[in-house]
């Protein structure tokens, strides 16, 4: 993590756990598509309807998330990334649909949000789906193949409200892991995903800390949850 940006360790979400957060996945899918269809639209922010979903801060909706997040997998990761201080910035349910799941451009995680600059943080993507290059996993690319470990400069790609940071040649390293696995990699790491060309949906759940508040580009206040987890060590939430 240190050198490269990243690491990956499979099979550590425990089966009767890895069930429940796919249950709550499925939900908020369900619920997403019937907001979307009331309202007639297709796309709202980078979700396409029917084609794949971003759906954010489902833990505060859910009793079965806060557990997770705030449970002991994610406090080991964090100390092993962040050190002793943690706080939940942002959680979010990835999904591609069946056959029609669509790509994810090359960028880094601190590209998004309009925040202040901020010291990286880390991003835990959960598989709740064995992932291969068939059904769209993520693929990362190392500091040592970016050339950088710092944010770089964004353009928005047309048409799919994707922001965009490297274009070069490299593929990336494909994460292929059975469900239960998790890859942990820092926001200033670049990586994508490809479609989904399986008849399955693809499904992950996103869980992003922080050392630090991550403050509001316009100064009008701290950006994402800013969720207290740990200080100093000790588990607060």
């Amino acid at each position: 993590y240190q050198q490269e940006g990243y690491f990956i360790r499979k099979n550590n979400i425990p089966k009767e756990v890895l069930e429940s957060i796919r249950s709550e996945c499925d939900r908020f899918v369900a619920e997403s598509n019937k907001r979307m269809t009331e309202s007639g639209q297709e796309v709202l922010g980078i979700t396409q309807n029917g084609k794949r979903y971003f759906i954010s801060f489902p833990w505060r909706e859910s009793k079965i998330l806060q557990s997770f997040v705030f449970g002991d997998l994610m406090e080991e990761i964090c100390k092993a990334t962040l050190g002793n201080n943690a706080q939940l910035y942002w959680d979010q349910f990835v999904v591609k649909a069946s056959e029609v799941g669509t790509k994810f451009s090359w960028h880094q995680d601190s590209a998004y949000g309009d925040s202040m600059p901020h010291k990286p943080y880390v991003s835990i993507w959960c598989a709740l789906d064995d992932v291969s290059e068939e059904n769209g996993t993520v693929y990362i690319l190392p500091y040592s193949e970016a050339g950088t470990r710092d944010l770089v400069k964004h353009k928005a790609e047309e048409g799919s409200n994707d922001l965009v940071g490297y274009t070069g040649d490299h593929p990336g390293i494909p994460v292929i892991v059975p469900a239960g696995s998790v890859a942990v990699f820092s926001s200033t790491a670049f990586h994508r995903s490809t479609s989904n060309t399986t008849p399955n949906m693809r499904r992950v759940y996103l869980v992003q800390y922080s050392s630090e508040e991550i403050m509001k580009i316009d100064g009008s206040g701290v950006n994402g949850e800013a969720e207290p987890f740990l200080k100093d060590g000790v588990r607060v939430r």
